[in-house]
């Protein structure tokens, strides 16, 4: 079975910065493309930044400029460096696979973490 298992979560002062992590196990072949959704309290989960394994990303407008994604195809793993937090920066983040093919499965499968909670308060 395909698992992705989310690090790096907690608390931090406006200003700080974090580092997600998100490694995917299982018997993978390849996986499209990886990346990080959000969802505060009351508010639908929302895409913050995403990767293909060829590198392109995309980022949710409130992230530009702050957050950066990055990819380890040999190690089917996605990073998150989030700088300049902000206190509306405050969500559970998931990781999510997309169209993963594995022995385990036939055709493509999507993936989800279990979340990782990040907290920006003074």
């Amino acid at each position: 079975q395909v698992q992705l298992v989310e690090s790096g979560g907690g608390l931090v002062q406006p200003g700080g910065s974090l580092r997600l992590s998100c490694a995917a196990s299982g018997s993978i072949f390849s996986i499209y493309a990886m990346g990080w959704y959000r969802q505060a309290p009351g508010k639908q989960r929302e895409l913050v930044a995403a990767i293909t394994a060829g590198g392109t990303t995309n980022y949710a407008d409130s992230v530009k400029g702050r957050f950066t994604i990055s990819r380890d195809n040999a190690k089917n793993t996605v990073y998150l460096r989030m700088n300049s937090l902000k206190p509306e920066d405050t969500a559970v983040y998931y990781c999510h696979a997309e169209r993963v093919t594995s022995s385990d499965y036939v055709g493509f499968v999507d993936r989800w973490g279990q979340g990782t909670q990040v907290t920006v308060s003074s």
